[in-house]
């Protein structure tokens, strides 16, 4: 057993401080602007597969959608990200605008991934306008996100 130092009556095993861990950038159709652009669009997804069995699935599927996201119009770029521990994964795209992501929702490949996956965990998401196109403002903002707990 693991003693607390936070004094006598804390003796009980500490959690593991969860971790977020992130992808390098894949970029998508459009260029990285030389100068800054703005507003663009973020969207975060966050899946909880129910059995962790299918991690390496969900895993494998997510990279295959990343080896093509060159082919989305209307993407700059997005990480694949997980929390250590927790059995959470997902994304941080940013897009350039609304229709671009709904482009990517109803692209096949994604269509059919969701439809593998779908009733074998809990997915939740999230969107919102960044000022500008700043990958790091973007990445601090989905951490903070992604660091909370999930209810």
């Amino acid at each position: 057993m693991h003693t607390n130092p936070e004094g006598p009556g804390t003796d009980r095993p500490r959690r593991p401080r969860a971790r977020v861990l992130r992808s390098s950038w894949t970029p998508g159709a459009l260029p990285r602007p030389a100068a800054p652009v703005g507003p663009v669009l973020v969207s975060v997804t966050d899946f909880r597969p129910d059995r962790i069995s299918d991690l390496p699935g969900v895993h494998r599927a997510a990279r295959t959608l990343a080896a093509r996201w060159t082919e989305l119009e209307g993407a700059y770029g997005m990480w694949l990200w997980t929390r250590q521990p927790g059995r959470r994964v997902g994304s941080v795209a940013v897009w350039r605008d609304e229709a671009a992501l709904r482009a990517f929702v109803g692209w096949p490949p994604h269509v059919a991934i969701m439809r593998a996956y779908h009733g074998r965990g809990s997915l939740a998401s999230t969107t919102w306008q960044a000022e500008t196109y700043d990958p790091a403002a973007i990445w601090t903002h989905a951490h903070s996100i992604l660091s909370r707990p999930r209810a």
